[in-house]
């Protein structure tokens, strides 16, 4: 199993915690032969957790210039017109994918194409799922022009678990469909903002595979 790099430090320290806190029973607890093997079984499902959460799938992306492919995986909990305040400032097709913290928190590219437009804001920790947390909340905003003129508006938003968004790409950088563009650990959620006459492929409460599932297609 491969590693994300984000969760390199965290995994170390959770080791260490994990190592201790057994080693902490053993001694104060020496007789406790349960209450220690409780312990055991507790620490090593927690860590479990955190490297199922960091690790990196192997995913094919279906290169097509018309396809949108879903950024990560989760749930879908909108689809729906909405009015898009920051970048585009009319109205736009949302598709919002929920991460939970048992999915795999790699954001990939959902086209190819240049990146027109960055911007990182600070902010909140409402749950994911709230209505303002588009808005209010630890964010950024990529926006990508795709090779037709078309540009796609894809945001990072952290939750109530989420502490730290991670993004790898800057205005002017071709980025390639399929590919890494950042990681947001723990709960959070992405919306995507798309043209009015794009089909949308999915469904609410679809769980797409980020980086293969196609969710939504340009209009020729």
């Amino acid at each position: 199993m491969t590693l994300h790099r984000e969760g390199k430090t965290i995994l170390l320290t959770a080791i260490v915690i994990v190592l201790a806190i057994n080693a902490l029973v053993a001694y104060f607890l020496p007789e406790q032969v349960y209450m220690r093997e409780a312990v055991v079984v507790i620490t090593a499902l927690f860590y479990l957790l955190l490297v199922q959460f960091f690790r990196v799938p192997k995913r094919v992306t279906p290169i097509n210039p018309q396809d949108i492919i879903a950024p990560a995986d989760g749930k879908v909990v909108v689809i729906e017109e909405a009015v898009e305040t920051e970048y585009f400032k009319d109205k736009r097709r949302q598709v919002s994918i929920f991460m939970s913290p048992i999915n795999v928190h790699i954001n990939f590219n959902p086209i190819s194409g240049i990146v027109s437009y960055f911007r990182y804001h600070p902010g909140k920790y409402l749950v994911a799922w709230h209505p303002k947390s588009s808005t209010e909340n630890e964010r950024t905003t990529y926006v990508v022009k795709h090779e037709n003129g078309t540009e796609i508006l894809f945001r990072q938003i952290a939750g109530a678990l989420a502490k730290r968004i991670c993004w790898y790409a800057k205005e002017g950088d071709a980025v390639v469909q399929g590919t890494e563009f950042g990681f947001i650990k723990f709960g959070s959620r992405i919306d995507i903002y798309l043209p009015l006459d794009a089909e949308i492929c999915v469904k609410l409460d679809d769980k797409p595979v980020g980086g293969e599932t196609v969710i939504a297609r340009l209009a020729q």
